[in-house]
């Protein structure tokens, strides 16, 4: 059974710093792309990072470039996404995402990929 499980979460101060984690169970790591979405009420669901574990491939949304870092443990089948310099606007609920081989869920997902059960970030002004 594939389970991708969110955590690291919480409440932040607009200028701080979050740490998120997925960790990830019941496929090959290496086969895959992890990444990250979010999505704000009343907002689109937007693609934020993706890392491809294999090369060590990286992708960032323009909103977030310089201010997010996505890394992965190989040995503890976990991705992370480091978020400093956080922004009111980047309040969401964060999605965990896993895609067979490239990280082509930042152009387009698709029925097939892997989603967690998701993860509120609440940033203050």
């Amino acid at each position: 059974e594939v389970q991708l499980v969110e955590s690291g979460g919480g409440l932040a101060q607009a200028g701080g710093s979050l740490r998120l984690s997925c960790v990830v169970s019941g496929f090959t790591f290496e086969d895959y792309a992890i990444g990250w979405f979010r999505q704000a009420p009343g907002k689109e669901r937007e693609g934020v990072s993706c890392i491809r574990s294999s090369d060590g491939s990286t992708y960032y949304a323009d909103s977030v470039k310089g201010r997010f870092t996505i890394s992965s443990d190989n040995a503890k089948n976990t991705v992370y996404l480091q978020m400093n310099s956080l922004k009111p606007e980047d309040t969401a609920v964060y999605y965990c995402v896993a895609s067979f081989g490239y990280c082509t869920m930042m152009i387009k997902t698709t029925p097939d990929d892997y989603w967690g059960q998701g993860t509120q970030v609440t940033v203050s002004s």
